[in-house]
């Protein structure tokens, strides 16, 4: 595990950007592959999408983080709010930050965002896996810790070592990257499904709050209770599996309109 790749004078470079950066463009380039899959010209905007979406992205983690996280820290260093190398991103926020800019984006083009995300959604599944390696490398987004004499051993300079020592720790960020790569493919399996419009981003927002909350239970970076005794990302995992749930029923319910019935696509994933 290391923190820094190498130095610059006294300037480090780390290994914690150096990820998140090849976690937006692998996203990006697996996005593009999707896209040029479907063959309805949407690559031609991933690039600038990737670019969009990806600095929303981090700054929607980062002030989700913040806010919904470690707000009643930052209250009284706000100085230290842009400091991410410290640790706090939260993949909620970067998940809404970077649709949010990637709908407006699309918006402007005249494109539906709704139908292209749903053709391109699995590729988050991929950024946020080797996000994760980042969060490893960082000591950042740990386990608690696991009460015996397994678990994983942070080095000192960590946000992990610094809460809780050398008390060997649960592989929460590890098991989320893994389980990340095994929901990207059920969700690329439900592609070749014929779903609604809409049903496949929604889907992807159930399958990751379903592990996100679950995974909760043996993080140790947030402890306190948010609401009826839930942590904080439970509570807002458990509020979006919910609206995604009623998003997948509405959209499987709803009857297309005509022009969209007569545009069938050749490729695996047409929607009735």
């Amino acid at each position: 595990m290391h923190q820094y790749l190498f130095f610059i004078g006294n300037f480090p470079i780390r290994m914690y950007g150096i990820m998140l950066c090849t976690a937006i463009f692998l996203a990006t380039a697996t996005a593009y592959f999707l896209a040029c899959k479907d063959g309805r010209g949407w690559e031609k905007l991933l690039p600038d999408i990737g670019i969009y979406g990806g600095f929303a992205g981090l700054v929607g983690a980062r002030l989700w983080d913040v806010f919904f996280f470690d707000w009643e820290y930052y209250s009284e260093h706000l100085m230290e709010i842009p400091f991410v190398w410290q640790g706090g991103m939260a993949v909620q926020g970067g998940i809404i930050g970077g649709v949010l800019a990637g709908a407006i984006y699309c918006h402007r083009r005249h494109v539906d965002w709704v139908d292209m995300l749903d053709v391109i959604c699995p590729a988050l599944f991929i950024g946020q896996s080797i996000g994760r390696m980042a969060n490893l490398l960082n000591g950042d987004a740990f386990g608690a810790p696991t009460g015996g004499n397994f678990g994983i051993l942070y080095p000192e300079g960590t946000l992990a070592h610094a809460t809780y020592g050398s008390a060997p720790l649960w592989p929460a960020e590890v098991w989320e990257g893994q389980i990340d790569i095994i929901l990207f493919a059920l969700l690329l399996l439900f592609q070749t499904t014929h779903y609604k419009k809409g049903q496949c981003c929604c889907l992807y927002v159930m399958m990751y709050s379903v592990l996100r909350f679950f995974l909760e239970f043996l993080r140790g970076d947030y402890t306190e209770p948010f609401l009826f005794g839930l942590k904080s990302a439970q509570a807002t995992s458990l509020v979006f599996f919910l609206i995604a749930l009623c998003g997948f029923l509405y959209c499987g319910f709803r009857k297309e309109p005509e022009a969209a019935k007569t545009k069938k696509k050749k490729q695996p994933g047409t929607r009735s």
